[in-house]
């Protein structure tokens, strides 16, 4: 599940540290689903996920969002069970603890650091995230410390191939600086025509997308 909450992207209401498996189970993630062709889905397992991936032969980005070491476990079993993984998947995080302790238990396993800069003192859309001063003021520094840090030594450290990084702060000179380190620059999330034109024909870089068929409402 990608929010904190599942009715963006489910039939259901509530939160999701509030809900059982079994509960989540039930939803239905493709009722809001913008093409409207598909009839009672069910969320799946990361297990069934991965396998109806792979009978697509899609590359599988695994976001990791907390809970560093249960991830870590959990991945290494499926790269275990499934050694095609290797070749068609990618570990990536906002936290580079959750990279780091991945590369350490398998280093065969492709990995990416993620990043929006400003992302602990403000939210997507540019609000900021604390109504206090002083703490607004705490989390800029430290943003200041992780942006820093990710592009300074942190990227070493952690053995990434690939640094996704949000599209408004991709240009030439991104991609040339981490070209020139050799890591794949791939920028989220780019849903206009236009934003995909550039990137392909300009940029020459790697994009996620919520639609290949039309434009979308960006999403941060």
């Amino acid at each position: 599940m990608h929010d904190d909450t599942v009715e963006r992207t489910t039939d259901g209401a509530g939160r999701l540290q509030d809900l059982t498996f079994e509960e989540i189970r039930k939803l239905n993630p493709a009722a809001k689903h913008r093409l409207r062709q598909f009839q009672d889905e069910k969320v799946p397992t990361l297990r069934e996920a991965v396998v109806e991936s792979m009978h697509h032969n899609l590359t599988i980005y695994f976001d990791v969002k907390g809970h560093a070491n249960q991830a870590v476990d959990a991945l290494k079993q499926l790269y275990q069970e499934f050694p095609q993984l290797y070749n068609s998947s990618i570990v990536c995080s906002f936290m580079p603890e959750v990279v780091y302790k991945m590369r350490q238990a398998d280093r065969n396993v492709v990995t990416a650091l993620t990043h929006r800069p400003w992302q602990l003192s403000h939210l997507g859309d540019g609000t900021p995230r604390f109504s206090s001063s002083w703490k607004h003021f705490l989390y800029m520094v430290m943003d200041v410390i992780l942006d820093w840090s990710l592009h300074s030594f942190l990227w070493r450290l952690c053995g990434v191939s690939a640094f996704l990084i949000q599209k408004n702060f991709v240009s030439q000179d991104y991609v040339r600086h981490w070209s020139a380190r050799g890591i794949q620059v791939v920028a989220w999330t780019v849903n206009t025509f236009a934003e995909k034109s550039y990137y392909e024909s300009i940029l020459d870089c790697s994009y996620m997308t919520d639609s290949l068929v039309e434009d979308c409402h960006p999403h941060y």
